[in-house]
């Protein structure tokens, strides 16, 4: 699939996004994937991300294509080689009518990367980061060296509260009790699995939403979502399923918009353990984990039809991938194409690593997190079942399924071979390089979500230079090196780029955005 044609209906947003928006009282949508805590930084998760932005603010704000402007800082720059410093907006308050200022950026991002039991935290992003409080209104970012993404690293982190949110607990901020943030909407109520209700911020500092009322019903059913804005009972839905988008394009009384996002679908591999839970030899016994040798890992994704996996599971929406992030975005290899579909390569590389008679394994895979993700394990594990690998599919929603993921029983990674997806807060390669890719290291927020653990210093230290490197074009060529690096050992497997769809009823657009979020900002009126 081409990326314009993805992109059918890119003309028409830009197109409404200059129009006025729709005057109305309440909006009510259905999502595919319910946040998973009110709390901001529980879980760096796309779902949560997008809730929190509407209740909290970040000091740089993203537009829909993830370029950064001004939000609780009206401005940003290095001052030396080792300080960015910060000016704060003047003038905003919490929901609670407390004032913003410089010691609720410090707390937060020590909050962040800690919070108990968090699945992926915000370490990629805080990590290696001294927050100094200057005056009221100003702030300072110090590093141990140069580091010239920090605008994109801040534009990802929500800011709470000092007094109400800082030292509250997870369980505070679902109650509501420490859910105050500085946002265009205000927390009204939470019930897990059914619904979020919020209420417009009549004194928010930037641009009022028209909504006076945003509800968020969670309908992780793709058919009972359709079923929904068909019947009138929601306004838009996220998420529409592949099988429907051609004929709710057909509907005259319905409006899809669509984009490419910055998400991509990968496989993780146990690369860290000599005897993984979840691989056995054939018949069921022990055997050293095969995972941890990159034959095997090539033959894997060389077993793997990408052109199957979009044109038949995702109905054609949907681009294969051969790297971390679609074209176009900074830091992608101009060298990397998607693996061939090879399964006579795959068997011969097998053999070659002594297992021509292949072993058995599990994949491990949410069922209500990404579009069709548990149609993609199934296809996925047919095609290794063809090339001798025995592989079981096993689903589970994406609450149970991300803790055992990260953490499982013992603090580690608990599944050998996993299905899971990346959206680049950051909007470039270092965003996937630093949290996928990276040796894990949580004293520096490096591999936060390397659920395989791959690790190789050559790859860690390309990633380490680019960090530290100021010049554009320099840093750019670093992400590309590091991603061809990665991918050439084989550190996880890119199967496809995610095509996201909305749809709402006649009168309303979303401008499509390449971090996916759901945002009510977005809904506009032709």
């Amino acid at each position: 699939m081409t990326m314009k044609k993805a992109l059918f209906g890119v003309a028409a947003i830009a197109a409404f996004a200059a129009a006025a928006p729709v005057q109305a009282e309440k909006l009510i949508i259905g999502l595919a994937s319910e946040p998973t805590a009110i709390d901001p930084h529980y879980h760096n998760l796309g779902p949560n991300n997008a809730l929190s932005r509407h209740i909290f603010d970040r000091l740089i704000n993203q537009d829909e294509k993830q370029r950064l402007k001004p939000g609780l800082a009206t401005s940003w720059k290095p001052i030396d080689d080792l300080t960015w410093e910060f000016k704060l907006r003047p003038g905003v308050k919490y929901h609670d009518g407390s004032e913003f200022n410089a010691d609720d950026v410090v707390c937060s991002f020590k909050r962040a990367p800690d919070v108990p039991n968090s699945p992926s935290s915000f370490a990629t992003y805080t990590k290696g980061k001294t927050v100094v409080k200057v005056d009221n209104l100003t702030v300072h970012f110090k590093t141990a060296q140069p580091y010239p993404l920090m605008g994109n690293d801040v534009s990802t982190v929500p800011i709470v509260s000092d007094s109400a949110g800082c030292n509250a607990a997870t369980e505070d901020y679902n109650s509501g009790k420490a859910a105050i943030g500085t946002g265009p909407f205000k927390f009204v109520s939470y019930k897990p699995g059914e619904s979020i209700v919020l209420s417009r911020n009549d004194n928010y500092w930037g641009d009022k939403p028209v909504w006076t009322e945003l509800h968020l019903r969670s309908i992780k059913s793709g058919p009972s979502r359709v079923a929904a804005l068909l019947a009138g009972d929601v306004d838009m839905i996220a998420g529409v399923p592949t099988t429907d988008i051609e004929t709710l394009k057909s509907n005259k009384k319905l409006q899809l918009s669509q984009g490419v996002s910055n998400r991509v679908i990968y496989l993780h591999l146990d690369q860290f353990r000599e005897n993984s839970p979840f691989v056995k030899a054939n018949g069921g016994g022990e055997i050293k984990n095969p995972l941890l040798d990159v034959r095997v890992r090539k033959a894997i994704s060389m077993a793997i039809n990408r052109d199957a996996i979009v044109d038949r599971v995702m109905e054609g929406v949907a681009i294969k991938a051969g790297q971390l992030l679609p074209e176009g975005f900074f830091g992608v290899s101009s060298k990397l194409e998607p693996v061939a579909y090879d399964p006579k390569g795959a068997k011969g590389l097998l053999a070659a690593a002594g297992y021509p008679d292949g072993f058995e394994m599990t994949i491990h895979s949410p069922n209500d997190r990404y579009i069709n993700d548990a149609k993609i394990a199934e296809a996925i594990g047919q095609m290794l079942t063809r090339i001798g690998i025995k592989t079981a599919v096993e689903t589970m929603p994406r609450s149970v399924y991300f803790s055992r993921a990260s953490k499982g029983a013992k603090g580690l990674p608990e599944f050998s071979f996993i299905l899971v997806g990346w959206g680049a807060g950051s909007g470039e390669a270092s965003s996937p390089l630093k949290s996928l890719i990276h040796t894990y290291d949580k004293s520096k927020g490096f591999g936060s979500s390397n659920r395989g653990r791959y690790s190789d210093p050559a790859v860690d230290a390309v990633i380490e230079e680019a960090l530290r490197t100021v010049d554009d074009a320099k840093r750019q060529d670093l992400l590309a090196k590091a991603t061809e690096m990665a991918i050439e050992n084989v550190a996880i497997i890119p199967t496809h780029f995610q095509v996201n769809t909305w749809a709402a009823k006649k009168g309303l657009k979303y401008i499509a955005r390449t971090d996916e979020y759901t945002l009510a900002i977005g809904v506009l009126k032709e």
